[in-house]
């Protein structure tokens, strides 16, 4: 008797045991995926900078998946956002510009137009798919947005460089006396107002209360928050410029003829010498970027409080990153555009409830995340997409599952290897080209390409670059699959 009461008992466990497993994997991971414009890793203390501080992004760091090799597939907002967002490189869809790119995957669902389609609540806040900065953050307006894949979008209006407080323009203003202006131009302003009086400070605070709500209501939702700043013109409230005097700000090292092994479609669009600007407005720029930096990092933090007040931390993964990276004086260059290594690399931490903290240095590239996150979130793989499932890093961050990435910037492509970097100009990449050897010069400054040891590298990256392009540019989108190289 005693035995069959035993039995009974067992029986009982195990069923409960079975229920709650089969609970746990009903439930989805909601997502709350984050993005800053125009950010730099360099400029991140989690990545090596000694003098820009940023506590909570590298307290997301330390709780989570560091890639020390992440990508973007187009260095600039744009396509770059197309490309993450839909699935598919800027030469698939063919959206190199400013452009949403639905009218290039017609019906086929967007990265948050997925999760929608699959039971979640989908949010945008401020800048995801591309949007005019600063114009269109003066304005309010929805930019390259694509209606369909959220379930609530928010814009986050803010004043840019109209904000009362001390400013000046760096570029093109040899004498200092032309004012401060708007338009895509290197301008700092040490605002008077604080948090709440400019767009990123708005983003934070409806980030926040929207997780109230979602605490309140229960069902998953994926929210993606879209800080504009660092992007110019470098505006945030003064507090934030208070560690960062102009005058003790170091500048990158700058090599005499830096320039002159690199072909001319490699010089970036912005320049010390095409901006005028002197040693000083240059160290003023450095200053006024991390000042932004702060400012999204201490914005950032607020969401993170909120997550963990709430008790959502406990079923989110947080993504954050930016669209690519950018210059901060590196052969005298400044902005984005370039396939330098300073405008291709971006920052990307990963966290997942459950998983352990680390760092990875695997290739990875932001194209990756859409399959990924459909993969940790239970969703039916689509084999479509041109990114790899990079979920398996996460739980082993010693593997590889890339040989190299693969970048545009309208004027060439790079292919990425963990020893190579290789650039080639012109439609098919057979105009000039660079190469250069990372793990000897990982700051780039002697052009290998055409030297006589290299040629056989040179011919057969470029022999490597014309497959890529080959089967990127499949102008059948329902047949792209997943590119294994």
């Amino acid at each position: 008797m005693f035995n069959k009461y035993r039995l009974k008992l067992a029986c009982l466990g195990m069923l409960l045991g079975l229920a709650i497993i089969a609970q746990a994997s009903e439930r989805r991971f909601n997502v709350l995926f984050v993005i800053s414009d125009d950010l730099t890793a360099n400029a991140l203390s989690c990545y090596g900078n000694t003098v820009c501080k940023t506590p909570h992004i590298d307290a997301l760091a330390a709780g989570g998946v560091k890639f020390t090799k992440a990508y973007c597939q187009a260095t600039f907002c744009g396509p770059s956002r197309a490309s993450f967002l839909s699935g598919y490189y800027p030469h698939a869809t063919g959206v190199i510009g400013y452009i949403s790119p639905r009218k290039a995957i017609g019906k086929r669902a967007t990265w948050p137009q997925y999760f929608k389609n699959n039971g979640y609540h989908t949010t945008r806040i401020s800048k995801i798919y591309h949007m005019g900065v600063p114009r269109g953050i003066e304005r309010g307006s929805n930019g390259a947005d694509d209606p369909i894949s959220w379930s609530q979008r928010f814009n986050s209006q803010g004043p840019e460089w109209k904000a009362p407080g001390q400013g000046q323009t760096l570029e093109n203003n040899p004498n200092g006396k032309k004012p401060v202006m708007g338009g895509n131009t290197f301008v700092y302003v040490k605002a008077d107002k604080g948090d709440l009086f400019h767009s990123d400070g708005k983003t934070a605070a409806k980030a926040s209360q929207l997780l109230h709500e979602y605490k309140k209501s229960g069902k998953p939702f994926f929210l993606a928050v879209g800080f504009v700043r660092p992007h110019v013109p470098f505006v945030a409230p003064k507090k934030y410029y208070k560690n960062f005097k102009f005058n003790a700000m170091v500048l990158p090292k700058k090599i005499k003829g830096d320039w002159a092994d690199i072909p001319r479609a490699g010089i970036n669009y912005k320049t010390s010498k095409n901006m005028q600007m002197d040693l000083l407005k240059q160290k003023k720029a450095v200053a006024s970027y991390y000042a932004s930096v702060t400012y999204i990092d201490a914005m950032l933090g607020k969401i993170m409080h909120t997550l963990k007040e709430t008790g959502l931390d406990k079923n989110t993964i947080v993504i954050f990153t930016s669209d690519h990276g950018y210059h901060l004086g590196e052969h005298d260059f400044w902005a984005k555009v370039s396939l330098h290594e300073e405008s291709t690399q971006v920052p990307l931490i990963i966290k997942v409830p459950g998983k352990r903290p680390a760092i990875c240095h695997s290739l990875v590239e932001l194209i990756d995340l859409y399959p990924t996150l459909a993969k940790l979130c239970a969703l039916k793989k689509q084999p479509r997409l041109q990114g790899k499932d990079i979920s398996p890093l996460l739980d082993n961050p010693l593997l590889e599952v890339r040989q190299r990435i693969f970048c545009i910037n309208g004027k060439g492509f790079l292919l990425r290897t963990k020893k190579w970097a290789y650039i080639a100009y012109g439609r098919d990449g057979s105009a000039a080209k660079e190469l250069f050897d990372m793990e000897k010069d990982p700051h780039q400054y002697t052009n290998l390409a055409k030297k006589n040891k290299y040629q056989k590298l040179v011919a057969a990256f470029q022999k490597k670059l014309k497959t890529k392009l080959k089967k990127v540019r499949s102008n059948d989108l329902s047949n792209a699959q997943q590119q294994k190289k």
